[in-house]
């Protein structure tokens, strides 16, 4: 560990066996946290990212886990979910044994999400109920990780009240697993280790993926926007790119294992490209550039309206391997809302994006995100917001109901509107989100689509569950065989969200997407 790293580690130290933790937390955090500030924030200059691409286990950690089983909870977007697949693949690096339940786990870790107040309130919870494990194995490592030990005041929290917690480590240090487990089992200490500094990507990860059909392959860190809403610039870094060479590279390997679709990863991830300062090369070069590869579904997450160019647009226009669905949050159709949002687009640039999209790909599927009930938000401006989702045409809606986030400037807006009123408007959205959703899944009633099948149903095991390219769930009965194949299914029955079907083996049929 060098004198940067090791000033930016701190271990809280304590009586065996109920340590008190000092009631001053702040000489543990000057160095370890830089806390949340939209002022500071925006002063990220261009220093250059740092690639480091020669990660490896040391020798003297090597055998760490052998014997011991580690058990990941896993809470937030899809982000967290590769996060985990990363920190499950050193562990069986170190030589541990995955588990399914926590109550056989030698090491657990929450992967923690600050998206939301409710996803915080689910690991509070969660840490209370795994207090009675600690006392009944005091060897269990329990640990907190992701995106909540990236926020000061979650940390203090902790430990505050949860002093039963051995671990705490943030997205930055994943790297760095191996080292924060030693000192956790040779310091019997509280160990925390949450870096403010960013900058660098780290290549070679080893990685434990958690589906054999579909991988996630990360292709940029952070975001630069500052939604006024969103947590996510202070717990996730600066926007950072991943060389291309690296990203096609891994994705050539994916093909070679069978991997039948690739969702690229970013928290904004068609700003892809524009922090590598010595490379022209962009979101739209890159999916040009995976259309040659051999694998049948490349798609991405998350996009934002303010940085989808025309060059992207003309390459997804090419198709192939690249589906004709494009997620594109657009989070309130009020020009008004827009601007307090801090999104920097307006409502008249949006459809504008959104007619130049569907001039390209006609049969384009859209889906977006809308949070409503945000502060100032009337009436007039919610209908704005319905009128936009109708105009539009989406098929799908993340919908959500505004809440406040400790460290966002939209926190120390005043949050004016009543819950009543949040509610109410959220499930008149949530009507017009499944007529519009109802009405785009019609048209494939007798029709045969193309289904990747990804396994057993969650409510029937008799019953095999996949996507079409378009994103659409397709329920149909067919042998165990199909899991993880592209097979050709004939609808029968549409509902809301999802659609039924029966395998069929004739491939002259139409098929639609």
């Amino acid at each position: 560990m060098n004198e940067e790293q090791r000033l930016q580690s701190v271990q809280v130290k304590g009586p065996e066996p109920d340590r008190k933790v000092e009631k001053d937390y702040s000489k543990y955090f000057q160095s370890v946290y830089m806390p949340p500030s939209l002022k500071d924030a925006k002063k990220r200059g261009k220093e250059q990212v740092s690639y480091h691409k020669d990660f490896s286990i040391d020798e003297e950690f090597r055998n760490m886990g052998v014997g011991r089983k580690f058990y990941i909870r896993t809470y937030g977007c899809q982000m967290n979910e590769h996060d985990t697949e990363v920190m499950a693949g050193i562990f069986m690096e170190l030589g541990y044994k995955p588990t399914d339940t926590a109550q056989d786990a030698d090491v657990i870790l929450l992967n923690t999400c600050a998206i939301r107040e409710n996803a915080e309130n689910k690991v509070f919870g969660e840490l209370g109920h795994l207090k009675q494990l600690k006392t009944e194995n005091p060897d269990l490592l329990l640990g907190v990780c992701g995106c909540m030990s990236q926020e000061e005041s979650v940390v203090s929290k902790i430990l505050k009240t949860y002093s039963h917690v051995d671990l705490i480590f943030g997205t930055h240090n994943i790297h760095r697993l191996p080292n924060i487990l030693h000192e956790a089992y040779m310091s019997k200490e509280m160990v925390v280790e949450v870096w403010s500094k960013e900058g660098d990507v780290i290549e070679n990860l080893p990685k434990s993926r958690l589906r054999k059909t579909k991988a996630w392959v990360n292709i940029m860190y952070g975001c630069d926007k500052f939604c006024t809403y969103c947590i996510v610039p202070y717990t996730r870094g600066k926007e950072r790119s991943r060389r291309p060479e690296d990203i096609i590279s891994e994705v050539r390997h994916l093909a070679a294992q069978g991997y039948k679709e690739i969702m690229l990863l970013g928290q904004n991830v068609n700003a892809y490209g524009k922090d590598i300062e010595d490379l022209n090369y962009r979101l739209g070069d890159l999916m040009d550039d995976l259309r040659h590869i051999d694998i049948p579904r490349i798609r991405f997450t998350t996009s934002h309206p303010r940085d989808f160019d025309d060059h992207l647009i003309e390459v997804l226009a090419k198709k192939g391997n690249l589906v004709e669905h494009i997620h594109l949050p657009v989070q309130s159709g009020s020009n008004d809302i827009l601007k307090i949002m801090a999104r920097k687009y307006t409502r008249e640039h949006f459809l504008e994006l959104v007619a130049k999209i569907r001039a390209a790909i006609p049969d384009v599927s859209l889906s977006t995100d809308i949070i409503v009930g945000y502060p100032n938000e009337t009436e007039e401006q919610f209908e704005e917001t319905l009128s936009l989702y109708r105009e539009v045409g989406f098929e799908m809606a993340y919908t959500y109901i505004y809440s406040p986030r400790e460290g966002t400037p939209a926190a120390k807006m005043k949050d004016n509107v009543p819950l009543e009123v949040k509610k109410d408007r959220l499930q008149r959205l949530n009507a017009v989100v499944n007529e519009l959703s109802f009405e785009a899944l019609k048209p494939y009633e007798g029709q045969v689509v193309e289904v990747l099948v990804e396994g057993e149903s969650k409510r029937n095991p008799d019953v095999l569950a996949g996507y079409t390219r378009k994103n659409k769930l397709v329920n149909f009965r067919g042998p165990k065989s199909a899991i993880g194949q592209l097979v050709n299914v004939q609808i029968t029955e549409v509902k809301s969200w999802s659609m039924n079907g029966e395998m069929v083996e004739v491939v002259n049929l139409e098929v639609k997407v």
